[in-house]
């Protein structure tokens, strides 16, 4: 949103339009309550955009306009509030202007309930209400709502703990939760998991309270096992990554005790927030950890989630680590309290992916039920892509490898960057696509050459003539894109896709792409 203002402060008119679209809500709130007219208020919300858009270039800092539009939204208020006797509305009205995200059927079956809210939120005092409607209606974290309003975050969490006290003693407590979804306050008391180091020091920059636990793992990557704190189960693991990816054996086993143990200690904590992309690299974690939570007694402590898969004004949005610290902040607060169906749901899906059989995954994602985790379908039907097809053997990677030379990608760092792009709902990180790339450009039936090539980059870093290499297709890999050559068959296969293993010169598992379906070879 900072780099929308900048922009329109500097001139670019278009840039103005979503920072409309982010604002009205909060400005027509804040507006309507001061005049208690539903026109009146949208034409005190329209006449003070169009003056902060003419006085734009008097705004110092971008940061300062959430506050600076509340201010020009009250004189406007305060102008229609000396010309005209206001008149009141009926308070159903309300249901309208606060925008509330609903289909004919959900108001249809839900009409009775939402008087009954309304009228509650109607008879909380002045600040409460404000709070209460732009941080569930409008969706505004509590850092957005204190920079408009200029007040502090802990006095707003303070006014929602009050206004769901007394809410709840006008609603029945499981209507309450229902609407609401259980409004957050926040605390120091919290752990909070995340994929990478860097989402980690963003949030420690104030975004949150209470504790960082980084999760390293890459579960997309060799054999998985539902019990993987298994000792054998481990040591195969650990052996895999090093072979494959040269993360050093005691490296992995050391991480995965450390982080166990974290884990292990949940009961300390009041509240364990998850944060996750839409990725299958993040969603693997994700069931994986929903799996693990779902086994626990969980007792007192709060299992909450925040799982994006854009972020407005991204085009490509590949994960939490392209936000800066600010665009952080306008998440801290959103997340939700997960369900029972959605622990079921990532408990079922991470049992399915560590089988050997991958029917039982593309089972569960054909019953229709993943829906409660909206991300899993496309992430884990992406994963049985990854399988052999039926075309020439080739899982979605390297295919799409083998289009980007063939289109003239030519050296190792674009095509990272260009089949990352393309695919960047697996979240592959480089030595995952390292390993991919030096499975078909080594051996005597290679589909790529590499020239220059001293060694592909491993854990501790990489060679500096990897950055000049030049690669271009083998007349095998002309033939395996043509399809008149199958990779498998020619090359032969060892890898593992969760906990499907396929080994030698032929695969009993293919991925049919026409039909977006697995394939079992009688």
């Amino acid at each position: 949103m900072l780099e929308w203002i900048e922009s329109a402060r500097k001139g670019n008119r278009d840039a103005f339009d979503p920072i409309v679209r982010h604002y009205s809500a909060m400005a027509y709130a804040v507006a309507y309550d001061k005049l208690h007219d539903r026109h009146l208020a949208e034409d005190a919300v329209q006449e003070a955009f169009a003056e902060a858009f003419i006085h734009l270039d008097q705004l110092k800092q971008p940061e300062a306009f959430p506050g600076w539009l509340k201010t020009i939204v009250m004189r406007q208020c305060h102008r229609h509030i000396r010309k005209k006797r206001l008149r009141t509305v009926p308070i159903d009205a309300i249901s309208r202007a606060a925008g509330l995200q609903t289909d004919v059927s959900d108001i249809v079956e839900r009409r009775e309930m939402l008087g009954v809210l309304h009228d509650s939120i109607a008879a909380l005092s002045a600040n409460m209400r404000i709070a209460v409607q732009l941080f569930y209606f409008h969706g505004y974290s509590l850092q957005e709502i204190s920079a408009y309003s200029g007040t502090s975050v802990s006095t707003l969490k303070k006014r929602l703990f009050d206004a769901r006290s007394k809410l709840r003693g006008t609603l029945p407590v499981a209507d309450f939760v229902a609407v609401f979804h259980q409004l957050y306050e926040g605390g120091s008391n919290m752990l909070h998991i995340v994929n990478g180091d860097s989402v980690a020091d963003k949030l420690r920059q104030g975004v949150v309270q209470g504790d960082i636990l980084v999760w390293r793992e890459v579960y997309p990557e060799g054999p998985v096992f539902l019990d993987p704190a298994n000792k054998a189960n481990r040591s195969a693991r650990a052996q895999y990554l090093e072979s494959a990816m040269g993360i050093p054996s005691e490296v992995y086993i050391e991480g995965c005790l450390t982080q166990e143990k974290a884990l292990a200690d949940f009961h300390n904590y009041e509240e364990i927030v998850l944060w996750f992309e839409h990725d299958l690299f993040d969603q693997t974690m994700l069931c994986y950890l929903l799996h693990w939570l779902s086994q626990q007694k969980l007792g007192k402590t709060k299992i909450s989630l925040l799982c994006i898969g854009a972020y407005p004004g991204i085009e490509l949005f590949r994960g939490l680590g392209q936000l800066s610290v600010e665009q952080m902040k306008t998440l801290s607060g959103t997340w939700q309290s997960i369900r029972q169906e959605e622990f079921d749901l990532g408990a079922a899906v991470w049992e399915a992916y560590c089988s050997p059989d991958p029917g039982r995954l593309v089972e569960l994602l054909q019953e229709g039920r993943t829906a409660v985790l909206p991300y899993v379908h496309n992430a884990f039907e992406l994963h049985l892509s990854r399988l052999p097809s039926t075309y020439n053997g080739l899982g979605i990677v390297e295919q799409t490898t083998l289009e980007m030379v063939r289109g003239g990608a030519d050296s190792p760092l674009e095509l990272f960057e260009h089949v990352g792009n393309k695919l960047h709902e697996l979240g592959m990180g480089d030595l995952q696509y390292w390993h991919s790339l030096a499975g078909i450009s080594q051996g005597p039936h290679r589909l790529l050459n590499i020239e220059g090539l001293e060694a592909f980059p491993t854990f501790e870093g990489s060679a500096p003539s990897f950055r000049h290499c030049k690669v271009t297709l083998t007349e095998l890999g002309r033939s395996v894109m043509n399809g008149t050559a199958d990779w498998v068959a020619a090359n032969g296969i060892d890898a593992w896709f969760g906990g499907i293993h396929l080994q030698g010169h032929s695969s009993p598992w293919r991925w049919d792409a026409s039909s977006r379906r697995i394939v079992k070879i009688v």
